[in-house]
């Protein structure tokens, strides 16, 4: 049995950190149930949904529940009138999961956890206790504006499903032998980042090994494409890179262009699950780079067509996208820094 039945622990996790991490921990550990109650203002750049999905993957424990809501009160801790918004707020968003759970009549806790000063009025406001938790910061020395401020210097204080949300993604893609795994390699040496290999090429040949395991001459002209080779392709290489938590990944290829070689081999365009988007895509072009035939490729003729195709579906989906020609690796690296200068927890971005 533990000492409390429902515990309240509420802040804008703006973003989520090894503090607020520490904070749920604890009053896991000392609750039945735990209620996590993330308001965010509309005008907050890290999307609401973001912050729940984040904390959600980090805290998996029994009786632990993330719940979301908009919260643009004013701040004033010494107004009733402003405090009375904020608490019934409170409440509107412990009725919910008290909804979800089944159990209507259990929405009412019995102590709040939190590391602010401003815990102890929100307690006694609501009928509970206030445990404070590490408010002097000693246990994890960091704050929200901090990470906001300045996200690779505190990049160790985010759990990794928060780094994987705001690290930033680079996808090298293009037609057949125009240099993508020469350049999305060369990339992460010069960055020091990830690199993860196209997964489709490794496809190709666990496809070809399978075939031949029923026929020994089979050969990679005779192999039969499906929806769903696809579909695994799309998934795993997805899995792969966000199997990484750096501040920067090159991959070369990801699910979306996974999307752009099934056109060429199913001739119609596939329903892939796509993942997240890319933060920067770079397309290598097929103009002025000589074809080689390694034994696993087939087209040649079909590379201005695959540019072009690639061209079209990037700017369709409207991702930020550069067509490398001159200079390709120069231009590239300038682009991805200019990249890495832009703030990472920017809305604009739809990380999973």
């Amino acid at each position: 049995m533990k000492e409390f039945g429902h515990a309240l622990v509420l802040g804008k996790f703006y973003p989520p950190h090894n503090g607020h991490h520490h904070l749920i921990e604890t009053a896991a550990a000392r609750s039945e149930r735990t209620t996590v109650t993330v308001l965010a203002a509309s005008a907050e750049a890290i999307p609401l949904e973001n912050r729940v999905r984040w904390l959600a993957e980090t805290h998996t424990g029994p009786g632990i529940r993330i719940v979301g809501d908009l919260d643009d009160h004013p701040v004033d801790f010494d107004s009733d009138e402003v405090w009375d918004l904020h608490v019934a707020l409170t409440r509107a968003v412990l009725a919910r999961r008290a909804i979800a759970d089944g159990e209507p009549g259990r929405a009412p806790v019995d102590v709040v956890f939190s590391s602010e000063k401003y815990g102890d009025e929100l307690a006694r406001r609501l009928g509970a206790r206030h445990v404070l938790v590490d408010l002097d910061r000693f246990t994890h020395p960091v704050s929200g504006t901090a990470v906001r401020t300045d996200p690779l210097a505190h990049w160790h204080h985010l759990a990794p499903a928060t780094q994987r949300g705001l690290g930033w993604k680079v996808v090298v893609l293009g037609a057949e032998s125009t240099g993508t795994t020469t350049l999305s390699r060369r990339l992460a040496d010069h960055f020091g980042a990830p690199w993860i290999p196209e997964y489709g090429r490794e496809h190709t040949e666990h496809k070809l090994a399978a075939a031949r395991a029923f026929d020994a001459d089979a050969t990679v002209d005779g192999l039969v494409w499906t929806l769903g080779d696809f579909e695994d392709v799309a998934r795993e290489q997805e899995r792969r890179i966000r199997a990484e938590t750096a501040p920067l990944v090159i991959a070369d290829n990801d699910a979306f262009a996974a999307t752009v070689w099934g056109e060429r081999y199913l001739g119609f365009r596939p329903d892939l699950p796509l993942g997240t988007a890319g933060d920067l895509y770079l397309l290598t072009d097929h103009a002025g780079v000589p074809f080689e035939q390694d034994g696993w490729r087939d087209g040649e003729h079909l590379r201005e067509w695959m540019t072009g195709l690639f061209e079209r579906e990037l700017a369709a989906r409207g991702v930020p996208w550069l067509k490398l020609t001159h200079d390709r690796f120069a231009t590239a690296v300038t682009a991805v820094e200019h990249l890495m200068r832009q703030d990472v927890t920017r809305g604009s971005r739809s990380r999973a």
